[in-house]
């Protein structure tokens, strides 16, 4: 029964920290505009390596004849010569979502406040099994371990999501995407969700 009502609170929580409880982007979320400038405009200006540049409709039109999901996919995995996430891991899918927009457009579409796109390559348990436990399985650099629900529970605190946003961007020793930038943030949520899950349910081996 206890281990029942430990799953039920936690799926609450993890409920309401899904995208669809996310419907208006954070305050942090940058606009398209400034994650173009700032990252894409390294390439989309000029056409390096053969990218599409910003304000060229027939080349644009050709990238994204299979639809703006497809193209931001692509933006968020990495494709050919352009990396992963324009190759700033610590970008949401939501910003590379409006980076797409805005560079489709030209300019003239407005943000959206969904992602277009938030691939799952992989499972949260084959994601915490093949690369969060080098961390969270001892507790190196301070990670809270698997098996140490109290050390989650003061980093729940301030929701799931909260703790979703730090393993995008980056936490102290932890880099961001666990340093593997074409994992989406659907992959990252899946992960901190299964973390999370199975340090309230733990039970030591007999």
């Amino acid at each position: 029964m206890i281990k029942r009502q430990v799953i039920s609170r936690l799926g609450m929580v993890v409920l309401a920290s899904s995208p669809l409880f996310f419907g208006v982007a954070q305050a942090a979320d940058k606009t398209g505009q400034q994650v173009v400038q700032e990252v894409c405009a390294n390439c989309h200006v000029s056409g390096k390596d053969g990218a599409p540049i910003i304000g060229d409709v027939g080349a644009w039109t050709k990238h994204s004849k299979n639809g703006l999901i497809k193209l931001t996919e692509n933006a968020i995995a990495g494709i050919g010569k352009m990396p992963a996430h324009g190759g700033q891991a610590n970008l949401t899918d939501l910003e590379m979502s409006r980076a797409v927009a805005y560079m489709v457009s030209a300019g003239k579409a407005k943000d959206p406040n969904k992602p277009y796109a938030s691939p799952s390559r992989v499972t949260g348990e084959q994601l915490v099994a093949e690369r969060c436990t080098v961390c969270h399985e001892s507790g190196k650099e301070g990670a809270p371990r698997i098996d140490d629900f109290a050390a989650w529970k003061p980093r729940l605190q301030k929701g799931v999501e909260n703790l979703v946003q730090s393993a995008i961007k980056g936490h102290k020793a932890m880099p961001s995407r666990a340093g593997m930038a074409n994992l989406s943030d659907t992959d990252l949520r899946n992960a901190v969700t299964y973390l999370i899950v199975q340090s309230a349910t733990y039970k030591p081996k007999s």
